[in-house]
């Protein structure tokens, strides 16, 4: 790895799936604690900052015009109800600070200093509808560090298209987190067993922080 062929992307670092207050805590909170991963996502984002690694975050926001969409899968249709991610408008950020879709408070001062690249949204999990990889090739950029929420919907979505875009992929198991729900199963543990299989390689944080060290 180096900063000149690497980057690093985090999947939807925002207050809906890391904070207590997240309309998911309920869901995917002894997951994030259990992982340390509000934690482990601030030593990536710290590790490559001070390595000069280029950092990329895909958000997902929903605009008022989407709750208008016929159908969706079981989860999409669950954030949609919830109002998860909500924001006003593309145009603004009028009741942004502080809600579902802001970013984790912890992580503005990486996120927000003007050299983070933050993507367009994605809308369901992957990034097949938003400008990340033009962003990638527009840098070079042909190895990623993938880290975020949630391990076995848009963490996993964006290892696969990533992978089949040609990158090399590696996923920081312990810098993601998933819900476990009763009925529908262990996120987590699905996307374990997913990442073993299809990723070019799983780490942990801190094998990923020597390696950006380096």
């Amino acid at each position: 790895m180096t900063p000149n062929d690497t980057a690093i992307v985090v999947t939807d670092p925002q207050n809906d799936f890391l904070s207590p207050d997240g309309v998911t805590w309920e869901l995917v909170g002894p997951s994030v604690e259990g992982n340390g991963t509000v934690e482990h996502i601030e030593q990536l984002l710290i590790a490559a900052k001070e390595g000069g690694y280029p950092v990329f975050v895909s958000p997902h926001y929903y605009y008022p015009t989407d709750h208008a969409w016929l159908f969706g899968g079981t989860l999409e249709k669950m954030m949609h109800e919830i109002h998860m991610f909500d924001r006003k408008s593309p145009l603004t950020g009028e009741g942004l600070p502080g809600s579902g879709a802001d970013w984790l408070e912890r992580y503005k001062p990486y996120i927000d200093d003007g050299h983070t690249v933050i993507t367009s949204p994605h809308k369901v999990y992957g990034p097949q509808n938003n400008d990340l990889v033009l962003q990638l090739r527009k840098r070079g950029i042909s190895k990623v560090v993938l880290a975020g929420m949630s391990a076995n919907l848009c963490v996993e979505s964006h290892l696969r298209d990533l992978l089949e875009q040609g990158f090399e992929v590696t996923v920081v198991k312990d810098a993601t987190a998933a819900a476990n729900h009763p009925e529908l199963g262990d996120g987590f543990a699905a996307a374990i067993t997913n990442f073993n299989y299809v990723a070019n390689d799983v780490v942990t944080t801190e094998a990923a922080v020597r390696e950006l060290k380096r």
